[in-house]
């Protein structure tokens, strides 16, 4: 897999990656996973009300970051419990700041030396965060890192001047966004509607609900970025 590359297979939309430790973000955003695979390496962080999550899950995160204003009293205290026990365990941010506590997470964990991304609870709820934790995928990318907001048959990511590959027993909907007023040499093959050295707008919808068709497909942009939602639904 060169570089620039990601190879994406399987009904379960995961991606393969050469063995990257990973930083986990678990957000408070709706979660219908009931199960998150996090292995020897990697750095889990809950994102505020993202311990509830973790709680619910069995999760003991690394890192909790947050101004805490999405937890419940008893969760507060939980937190608190861990702070007296182990305060390099808990950041406390300021309700009023310009980070959110998604992008407040991420920036720990590229401090700590993580390029690999995975974000959960990063939908639902109110529109505004889910806009935003997109927002953080576009950060993460400018900043030499890959990203991916994951839940039960989703998964949203960024590429920029780069390309994507599937096997083919990949299924469901892809869909394609330009962030920034376009993308250019938008080339699609392999799927049921293709496209050759296209350009992609952010004022029209042209490449919505694209459908796999059991082939090895791909998609490629040469000068700009796409926002790319891989769905079973």
């Amino acid at each position: 897999m060169g570089t620039g590359e990601v190879l994406i297979s399987g009904r379960r939309l995961t991606r393969k990656v050469r063995n990257l430790n990973t930083c986990i973000i678990i957000g408070a955003g709706d979660l219908a996973l009931m199960n998150i695979e996090i292995k020897e390496g990697d750095l889990c962080i809950a994102a505020d009300g993202g311990y509830a999550h973790c709680k619910r899950l069995g999760i003991c995160p690394n890192l909790i970051i947050g101004d805490m204003d999405s937890l419940n009293e008893e969760l507060r205290e939980n937190v608190g419990e861990i702070e007296r026990n182990s305060p390099e365990k808990i950041i406390r941010l300021c309700p009023e700041k310009d980070d959110t506590d998604t992008l407040a997470a991420l920036k720990a964990g590229m401090e700590r030396g993580y390029k690999n991304y995975r974000l959960y609870g990063a939908m639902g709820g109110r529109i505004e965060h889910t806009i935003a934790n997109i927002q953080c995928l576009v950060y993460l990318k400018n900043h030499g890192a890959d990203g991916y907001i994951l839940d039960e048959g989703i998964s949203i990511s960024v590429i920029k001047d780069a390309k994507a590959v599937f096997g083919n027993r990949m299924e469901g909907y892809l869909s394609l966004f330009a962030l920034g007023e376009k993308a250019e040499g938008v080339t699609i093959t392999g799927m049921k509607y293709p496209l050759k050295n296209a350009t992609i707008t952010n004022g029209y919808p042209i490449g919505i609900s694209n459908e796999f068709i059991g082939k090895e497909s791909m998609v490629a942009v040469k000068d700009g970025m796409l926002l790319m939602v891989l769905s079973n639904r």
